[in-house]
C-alpha cells in the first residue's frame, strides 16, 4: 500500500502530509528525488526508485505548472499500484480549488484525500474484475494456419483437439494424409495441396467458410528456399556482367617526374591574413574572463509565427499572440519541441538526452499561461535554455586552487588522478594543468603510473623538464597503484602541493584494467577524478563515461565507492559549434566540467562557459 503522500512548492516548502499514512520514510527518499530529478531536469520522467540500505521505494509525482506545486506518492517499490496517477490527478484537481500562496497548513485536505483514496482504489478494483471476465478470444485462426499451431475444425466450423491446423478435407478422401501430419507439418505435396485448397475466414456470426486465395502465392511460400536461390542467382549474374563493362586504366610508367601542384602556401602572405594574437607566456587561459556577444544569437519569433500563420491563419495568429493562451497544452508544444530536439542533436547531443530533456520541458510547461504577445517557441526556447544552464552549472565548489589550499594546512598534498580511454590527451592536459597550478605559486609533482604503454614516461619526462617540474616514475610494467601510492609519499616529505597522477589509457569494457584503476583509487583516495574525454566523440563519451562510473561502482572495495568527480574535455577547439558532449557527459554523470582543452600550448586550458554553451546548443 501507499507510504506516503504529501504536497511541495517547486521552493522545497512541504504544504500538507497524509496524516492518516503517518508512516516514516526511511532513508531520504524525497531529498533524493529532488536533486536526482527534479533539479538535473528529469522530471519527464514521472518515476523514479530510491534504493537504500534495507529500503525500496517507487516515488511518482505529478506537477501543476501554473501554481508551481508538485503532488508526490511513494510507496515499496515490489508494489505495483494502478491507481496512483488517477489518484494524483484528483488530487491536484481538488488541492488547486483551495490552494492560498499565503496559506502554509492545510489539515481539511485529509478528508478530502482519504475520499479519493477510496474512489481511486474503487476504480482500479472495477478495472480489474473487468479484465478477468473479458477472456481472450480461443484462438486466432490465421495466425494459427501460419504458424502451423495445433488447432482443428470439423466441417462445421467447431473446434476439436488435432495435429494440425490445416484443413480436414484431405483426412476424409484419405486417411494416409491425416497420419503423416505431424507437429502441424507437413511433407511434400501432401502440406502443399492442404494449404492451397482454402484458408479459413469468420464470420460476422461465427461460422467459418473456406474462401478462394492465390495459388501462386501460396506454391512460391511453399517453394521458399528454391526462390531465393533463383534470386541469388540472378542478382551475381547482374554483378557479373556489370564488371565486365568496367574497364581500368593501365598505368603508364615513366621516368618523368610528375607534376603536382604545390601544397605548401606558408610564404604566400597575401593583404587579408589575418594575424592571431600570441598567449603571453606565463598567462593561462584559465585566468581570462571569455565574453560572450549576443550577435550570435537567432531569434526565431518570427519563423515560428510565419510557420503558425500557414497552419492557423494570419487572424488567429495575431489574435492569440495579443489575447495570450488560457493554458498550455501538450500539442501546442510538441513543434517547438521537436525542433529543439532537432538542433541538439545536430549540435551532438545524445538522442536519448535530447529527448529527456524535452519531456522535462513539456511536463514543466502544461498547464502554463501563455501571456500576451508571447509566441510558444519563444516561451519554450527560454524553459529549455534555463533548463540548460541549471544542468551545466556546478551543484558544488569546483575551486580548485582553495581545495589545494586547504589541503596545504592539514599537511598533506591534493592529489588528482586523471583517467580515460586512450588517446584522448591525458598526459598533455595534465601538463596543461600542472602548468596552470604553477602560474599560482602552487609546487607540483607528476606521478607516473602510466606503466603500460611505452613510451608514456618518456613523454612526461619531456613535460617535466620543459616545465621544471618533478616527476616521479618507477619505470615500466610495475602496479600502478604502489607507484602513486610512493609518489604521494615523497610529495608529503618534499612538500609538494598537488600530485598529479597519470595513468594508462583503458577502455571501459577492459576488465583487469578497470580492477586495477578501482585498486588504485581505493588504495591512495585522490581528492579529485578527473576524468579525460574528447569533446567531438559525441554518444561515444556518454557510453565511456557511464561505464568508467559502474565499473569503478562495481570492482571497488569500499562500501562507499569513489566514482568521477569532474570531467575535462579536450580538443574543444575542433568542434566549431559541435559543444553537446559538454552537456550529454553532465547529464548522465552528474559531474561538472572543469577544464577544457582548447589548443596545443600549455597555456590552452580554460573553463567552460556555461552562457556560451547554452547559446551555441540554441543557435
Amino acid at each position: 500500500m501507499l507510504e506516503q503522500l504529501l504536497i511541495f512548492t517547486r521552493g522545497g516548502l512541504i504544504l500538507w502530509t497524509c496524516k492518516e499514512l503517518g508512516k516514516a520514510l526511511r532513508g531520504s527518499p524525497i531529498d533524493a528525488l529532488i536533486r536526482s530529478c527534479l533539479l538535473e531536469e528529469r522530471s519527464g520522467d514521472t518515476s523514479y526508485n530510491y534504493d537504500a540500505s534495507g529500503v525500496a521505494y517507487t516515488l511518482r509525482w505529478t506537477f501543476h505548472n501554473e501554481l508551481g506545486l508538485v503532488f508526490v506518492a511513494v510507496y515499496q517499490k515490489i508494489l505495483h499500484l494502478l491507481y496512483v496517477d488517477d489518484l494524483l490527478s484528483m488530487m491536484k484537481r481538488e488541492f488547486a480549488g483551495i490552494y492560498d500562496p499565503k496559506r502554509t497548513v492545510y489539515d481539511e485536505f485529509d478528508d478530502v484525500c482519504r475520499q479519493l483514496r477510496k474512489e481511486a482504489e474503487a476504480r482500479a478494483e472495477e478495472m480489474r474484475k473487468s479484465k478477468q471476465l473479458v477472456k481472450p478470444p480461443s484462438s486466432v485462426l490465421s495466425g494459427k494456419l501460419g504458424q502451423g499451431g495445433n488447432v482443428r475444425f470439423d466441417s462445421g466450423g467447431n473446434q476439436r483437439s488435432g495435429l494440425s491446423g490445416k484443413d480436414d478435407a484431405g483426412e476424409k478422401d484419405s486417411s494416409a494424409k491425416g497420419r503423416n501430419l505431424v507437429n502441424g507439418s507437413a511433407n511434400g505435396h501432401d502440406a502443399e495441396q492442404s494449404v492451397v485448397e482454402g484458408v479459413v475466414k469468420r464470420e460476422e456470426n461465427g461460422a467459418l467458410n473456406v474462401g478462394p486465395i492465390d495459388v501462386n502465392k501460396l506454391q512460391g511460400i511453399a517453394r521458399k528456399k528454391g526462390g531465393k536461390k533463383t534470386v541469388v542467382v540472378a542478382k551475381k549474374a547482374t554483378k557479373e556482367e556489370t564488371k565486365k563493362n568496367v574497364k581500368k586504366a593501365n598505368r603508364v610508367w615513366t621516368d618523368k617526374p610528375v607534376e603536382s601542384k604545390k601544397l605548401d602556401f606558408s610564404d604566400e602572405r597575401g593583404d587579408d591574413v589575418v594575424e592571431v594574437e600570441e598567449v603571453d607566456p606565463g598567462e593561462s587561459l584559465m585566468d581570462k574572463e571569455e565574453i560572450v556577444s549576443d550577435s550570435d544569437t537567432e531569434e526565431e519569433g518570427g519563423e515560428d509565427a510565419s510557420s503558425n500563420s500557414k497552419k492557423k491563419g494570419w487572424f488567429s495568429t495575431i489574435f492569440q499572440s495579443i489575447a495570450g493562451k488560457a493554458n498550455l497544452e501538450k500539442s501546442d508544444l510538441e513543434s517547438a519541441l521537436n525542433a529543439l530536439k532537432d538542433r541538439l542533436m545536430v549540435k551532438n547531443v545524445a538522442e536519448e538526452i535530447a529527448v529527456q530533456l524535452c519531456e522535462s520541458v513539456s511536463a514543466s510547461l502544461e498547464g502554463k499561461k501563455l501571456a500576451s504577445f508571447t509566441t510558444v517557441s519563444s516561451i519554450v526556447k527560454k524553459a529549455m535554455a534555463e533548463a540548460l544552464e541549471r544542468i551545466l552549472t556546478p551543484q558544488r565548489s569546483i575551486d580548485i586552487l582553495r581545495d589545494v589550499h586547504a589541503a596545504k594546512e592539514q599537511g598533506r598534498p591534493y592529489v588528482i588522478v586523471f583517467v580515460g580511454v586512450n588517446g584522448v590527451g591525458k598526459s598533455t592536459n595534465l601538463a596543461k594543468v600542472a602548468y596552470w597550478l604553477q602560474q599560482h605559486n602552487i609546487s607540483v609533482m607528476m606521478a607516473a603510473c602510466d606503466t603500460f604503454r611505452s613510451g608514456a614516461v618518456e613523454q612526461l619526462k619531456t613535460h617535466a623538464r620543459r616545465l621544471q617540474i618533478n616527476l616521479f616514475e618507477k619505470g615500466y610494467e610495475k602496479d600502478p597503484a604502489i607507484v602513486a601510492k610512493e609518489a604521494i609519499q615523497e610529495a608529503t616529505r618534499s612538500g609538494k602541493d598537488v600530485v598529479l597522477v597519470d595513468t594508462a589509457g583503458r577502455m571501459q569494457g577492459n576488465e583487469p584494467l578497470m580492477r586495477a584503476l578501482s585498486k588504485l583509487i581505493y588504495i591512495n583516495n585522490p581528492d579529485l577524478v578527473l576524468f579525460v574525454g574528447e569533446a567531438l566523440v559525441g554518444n561515444d563519451g556518454v557510453d565511456q563515461l557511464s561505464n568508467f562510473n559502474q565499473k569503478l561502482g562495481e570492482f571497488s572495495t569500499a562500501s562507499n565507492p569513489r566514482l568521477i568527480d569532474g570531467i575535462l574535455l579536450t580538443k574543444f577547439d575542433t568542434i566549431d559549434d559541435k559543444v553537446g558532449a559538454a552537456l550529454s557527459m553532465v547529464y548522465i554523470s552528474g559531474a561538472p566540467v572543469m577544464f577544457v582543452g582548447c589548443g596545443q600550448l600549455y597555456q590552452d586550458l580554460k573553463k567552460l562557459n556555461v552562457d556560451a554553451i547554452v547559446k551555441t546548443l540554441l543557435k
